[in-house]
C-alpha cells in the first residue's frame, strides 16, 4: 500500500480497506469499495464482509449508533455482516445488528435496518423485499430483450468513442439500457 495513498485517505477522515483490515474487518475476495465509502472505522472489527461484494458509491456501513450516548452514557453498536455475491446501491446505510445474506441486491438511497435473507432484493427506507432475486433477474432478462444492449466498447474503460456516446444518449431517450 502507498504510503501517499493512506494519506491522503487520512485527510479526507477516510481509512483505506487495507488499514481497516488491519484493524480486524474482515473482506472476502473480489470487495469493490467505491468513492465515498465509510466502513465505521471506530468498530470496523464488527464488520464482516463476504466475497465478491460491491458497494456503490457513499454507503456507509455503521456498526454503533450514538444516539444513546447523551442519555445512558452508552453508545449502542452491534456486528454487521454481508454475505457473497451482494451488491449494495449508492448512498445505502447499513445499520449495526445486520446481516445481508447471499445474493442480495440492496436499491440505491436504502437504510438497512434489520436483516435481509438470501437469494432477495430490498429497496426503501426502511429496507424491505420486494422479491426474490431470481424474480428481479427474469424482469431484467425480458426487459433486455426489448432495450439497446451495449458491449464493452461503450464504456470508458475501453475507450468510448464521442460517436458512440452521443448514439447511445439518443438510443436511451426515455428508455433503459443496458451495457458490458
Amino acid at each position: 500500500m502507498s504510503i501517499i495513498r493512506e494519506l491522503l485517505y487520512r485527510l479526507r477522515g477516510e481509512y483505506t480497506t487495507e488499514k481497516l483490515v488491519s484493524m480486524g474487518m474482515t473482506v472476502g475476495k473480489n470487495f469493490s469499495r467505491l468513492g465515498g465509502v465509510i466502513l465505521d472505522p471506530s468498530h470496523c472489527w464488527l464488520i464482516k464482509i463476504g466475497d465478491d461484494v460491491t458497494l456503490a458509491p457513499r454507503v456507509h456501513i455503521l456498526c454503533h449508533d450514538a444516539s444513546t450516548k447523551m442519555l445512558l452514557n452508552y453508545t449502542k453498536i452491534g456486528n454487521v455482516t454481508i454475505g457473497n455475491r451482494v451488491f449494495i446501491g449508492a448512498e445505502s446505510v447499513i445499520l449495526p445488528n445486520v446481516t445481508i445474506g447471499d445474493d442480495v441486491i440492496i436499491g440505491a438511497n436504502s437504510t438497512v435496518t434489520h436483516d435481509i435473507p438470501s437469494n432477495s432484493v430490498a429497496v426503501g427506507s426502511p429496507a424491505k423485499v420486494i422479491c426474490s432475486i431470481e424474480e428481479y433477474l427474469d424482469k431484467q432478462r425480458e426487459l433486455m430483450k426489448s432495450s439497446p444492449v451495449y458491449g464493452e466498447e461503450y464504456t470508458l474503460r475501453c475507450g468510448i468513442t464521442m460517436e458512440k456516446r452521443r448514439q447511445q444518449r439518443e438510443e436511451l431517450q426515455g428508455k433503459i439500457g443496458f451495457v458490458d
